[in-house]
């Protein structure tokens, strides 16, 4: 129906929705699922097996499945251990031509999130990145969401009860603290930093996983959504090239 409606042949739907988003229609939508079936367990009484037949899994045993591949947890020992959900956000797509094909991809829709950013003028943002998640995807891309995973929940062990997460990017989060101090913003992050290189394990293989941080501050004059987005993502680009 996809293809129909573009106007294009499956194998070209599936082909060119690969080259765009580096996954497979069917894994985008069995994650976007899982995301939206979390926020389902942490914030309805809807149980388990509900959850699992309105996101459409066959049975409650192929979504607990699904969703241990995503959280590496249970969905029950999800609900107890986790307060973040969003471990995988609708995709923004606008590719514009001339742009670059990677920043083009790394655009999530967190359009939902731009009135906490409104109502958080001149607080700080501590932007989070990955140390070699492309290095961890080629060990296997399970390798590679396991990391994810850990990257977040190390996240969303430290935050506060009131701060905003955000998965902003492949390998990017966000957290909206609400912090006017740049000394508590920068011990929050060291938080978090301080588990560095405890390694994640992968079929019997211990994998080194460390993040970087970044900060940025949503402006006290009015900003457009777009334009705090790509400031978010220059923060974290110039940690990177401040860390090589």
């Amino acid at each position: 129906m996809i293809a129909d409606y573009c106007f294009v042949s499956l194998s070209s739907l599936q082909k060119l929705f690969r080259y765009a988003l580096l996954l497979s229609i069917k894994e985008y939508i069995i994650k976007r699922r899982i995301s939206l079936a979390a926020a389902d367990i942490l914030n309805t009484r809807l149980s388990i097996t509900e959850i699992a037949y309105k996101y459409q899994f066959n049975s409650p045993e192929t979504f607990c499945r699904a969703f241990k591949k995503v959280w590496n947890v249970s969905p029950s020992a999800y609900g107890k251990e986790w307060k973040f959900s969003a471990i995988f956000p609708k995709i923004n797509y606008q590719y514009v031509e001339g742009d670059d094909f990677s920043l083009a991809r790394k655009k999530v829709d967190i359009a939902d999130a731009y009135d906490v950013f409104k109502s958080m003028k001149g607080t700080y943002v501590i932007c989070f990145d990955i140390v070699n998640l492309t290095h961890i995807n080629g060990i296997s891309r399970a390798a590679g969401d396991l990391a994810i995973a850990e990257a977040a929940k190390r996240i969303d062990e430290a935050r506060g009860d009131d701060m905003l997460m955000l998965r902003i990017g492949s390998d990017e989060f966000a957290l909206v603290t609400g912090l006017d101090n740049l000394d508590a913003t920068e011990e929050l992050a060291k938080k978090v930093l301080s588990r560095n290189c405890e390694a994640i394990e992968h079929k019997d293989r211990k994998i080194e996983l460390s993040l970087r941080a970044a900060y940025t501050k949503i402006p006290d004059e009015p900003i457009r959504y777009s334009d705090f987005f790509t400031s978010m993502h220059q923060a974290i680009e110039e940690c990177k090239r401040a860390t090589m």
